[in-house]
Formats: C-alpha cells, sequence, structure tokens
C-alpha cells in the first residue's frame, strides 16, 4: 500500500495579497502548511518581484483550479521609459538605452495595438519550456533561444497615471498566460524608447479581489 499523504482534509480558496520577494510555489508551500493541508495548489503564477492576488486553493478545490487560471485578472504596473534589461523588469540587466521620452499622446495612440487578440513573445527569463527545459534556466546558463509568440487576448489596456516623464502607470486586464513584462517591453518598442516594469500588482483574477487578500507575513 501506497503512504498517504499527512495533512488534513480541508478544501477551499484563500487570497493571498502576495509579497514581494517570494515565488508563488513559496506562498502555496507555507499556506500548506500553515493549514496542515493535504493538498494546495494556485492559479496563476506570479513573479517573485509582483505583489497581489495569488488565489491558493486548498483540498477538493483544487479541482477548480482550471477554472480561475482560465478567468480575466487585471494587473496594475509601473513601466519605466528608456532602457530594456534582459529580463524585461528592473531585476535585469540593462541591455539598450534611449534617450527618448514619449509624450501621454504617443502613449494613449499607442496602446490600441495591444488590445484584443494579440501575439505576445514571453520573455527570456520566463517558465516557458524550451525543449523540456525552462527559459530561464537557458538565461540564466547564457544561451539566448528563440520563444515563439502566443495567443493572448487583453480586454483593455490603460494609462492612468503619468508620475513623471520617465514613468507611466497602465492598468491592464487579460485573458490566460499574458506577460506584463513582454507588454512593457514591446510597448516601449513601439514607442522608439524602450521600456521595462519597475512594479507589478495583480488586483483580482477571476472572482478574487485584492481586498480580500490576506496579508500576513509569509516569510
Amino acid at each position: 500500500m501506497g503512504r498517504s499523504r499527512k495533512g488534513r482534509d480541508i478544501s477551499g480558496w484563500l487570497v493571498v495579497d502576495k509579497p514581494e520577494g517570494l515565488t508563488s510555489t513559496a506562498v502555496v508551500n507555507k499556506v500548506r502548511w500553515a493549514f496542515n493541508a493535504k493538498k494546495a495548489g494556485h492559479a496563476g503564477t506570479l513573479d517573485p518581484a509582483a505583489t497581489g492576488v495569488l488565489a491558493v486553493a486548498l483540498g477538493e478545490a483544487t479541482k477548480t483550479v482550471p477554472f480561475v487560471t482560465d478567468a480575466l485578472k487585471a494587473y496594475r504596473f509601473t513601466m519605466r521609459f528608456g532602457a530594456v534589461t534582459n529580463t524585461d523588469d528592473a531585476e535585469g540587466e540593462v541591455i539598450a538605452t534611449s534617450e527618448k521620452r514619449p509624450s501621454d499622446d504617443e502613449i494613449h495612440a499607442a496602446l490600441p495595438a495591444f488590445i484584443g487578440d494579440i501575439e505576445q513573445v514571453p520573455p527570456q527569463f520566463s517558465a516557458v519550456k524550451i525543449d523540456g527545459e525552462r527559459a530561464y534556466a537557458l538565461a540564466r546558463a547564457g544561451e539566448e533561444v528563440e520563444i515563439a509568440a502566443r495567443p493572448l487576448y487583453v480586454e483593455s489596456l490603460e494609462m492612468v497615471e503619468r508620475p513623471d516623464a520617465d514613468h507611466a502607470v497602465l492598468e491592464m486586464i487579460c485573458g490566460k498566460g499574458g506577460y506584463v513584462r513582454s507588454i512593457a517591453r514591446d510597448l516601449g518598442q513601439a514607442l522608439g524608447c524602450h521600456g521595462h516594469v519597475v512594479s507589478l500588482r495583480r488586483v483580482w483574477a477571476g472572482p478574487f479581489e485584492i481586498e480580500d487578500g490576506v496579508t500576513f507575513d509569509l516569510r
């Protein structure tokens, strides 16, 4: 007979306001430990540097994870103009710069091209598999690989703040598999000035909202 997994038979969803610096898997493991649950999983990965809604399913609720994973999600992010990095966020190394800074009108004019059914190339540092290997593992090893574009549905993308010439705050609602870092990278390219994400927060995912998130320190 196989050994049964230790823990309680507890089922349900917990909305976590993920802190910066933890992987989504680490958060799930902490939640499983906190509830002494037999089984846990999450609906939609957040990068370690990102914060916000991470919906964690326990027990029987894990059977409904695909429904939340496939649901629309909303992100609020700040991008910096004038530089692109090898990770498409502030964690990476700057690989190109530009002195150009787009006007508000130029930004507004560029956004419609990123709305609707679009094709998006995931970042080099992502969990996409290339010949069985994670893209980020290959990137860390110094390999530059060609990642095929993937379809993405973007319901809306708008600029909500312009703190200064170097930064813009945007909000995006999109479907499964969206990379905000790729949006910032491609928007910067379209504007002819380069760009990358400096902060990212998921404000809701399907039926789960940030206001309902548990904010206890998981570290």
